[in-house]
């Protein structure tokens, strides 16, 4: 990550510059190569009745840049709070983010592979596919969209996504191929 730091009627304090670097490692930890460039700015204000500091973040994420802006009397609190709603506010957009690759891999046909199921245990919430060059994939009942465990028979052609599991190839969806 790309830090810079810059300072307007003020002088940037040791205790100041050590709490930026302490709360930028927490963001390279918690958001390793999501954010890509952070810029805070200080700014000493006369505006303010007795004085003060207006703090402003900026991040720039993929496709996204993130402000945050705080005014108080202190610089070191407003260093925390600006950056833990930085934080918030990045968990927000990866959560968006998810959310939306959710619903472009609605259709599932990406890497889609077809195959039939060959043993169903509805029971035990399991199956197996077997795949066109005749492999054995392990499903989940969890790994179904848009049908039940019960609603499958032994026999149906099902597309499917494969993923590698503790045990061998795995199905991370099943759909009923119609």
């Amino acid at each position: 990550m790309d830090l810079k730091v810059e300072t307007r009627n003020v002088e940037l304090r040791k205790g100041w510059q050590k709490k930026i670097d302490e709360e930028k490692e927490k963001l390279v930890r918690h958001f390793a190569n999501f954010v890509l460039h952070l810029r805070v700015s200080i700014e000493a204000t006369a505006h303010h009745k007795e004085g003060g500091y207006e703090l402003k973040l900026v991040a720039s994420v993929p496709n996204d840049t993130v402000v945050v802006a705080r005014k108080g009397e202190n610089v070191g609190p407003l260093l925390v709070e600006a950056f833990d709603v930085l934080s918030l506010q990045m968990k927000e957009i990866l959560r968006k983010k998810r959310q939306a690759q959710k619903g472009a891999d609605s259709s599932f046909t990406d890497g889609a592979q077809y195959g039939v199921i060959r043993k169903l245990s509805p029971y035990e919430s399991y199956g197996f596919i077997v795949s066109q060059d005749a492999r054995e994939i392990y499903f989940h009942e969890n790994s179904l969209k848009d049908v039940s465990i019960d609603a499958l028979t032994e026999g149906d052609t099902v597309m499917y996504g494969e993923s590698l599991g503790d045990k061998g190839p795995q199905a991370s969806w099943v759909r009923v191929s119609r």
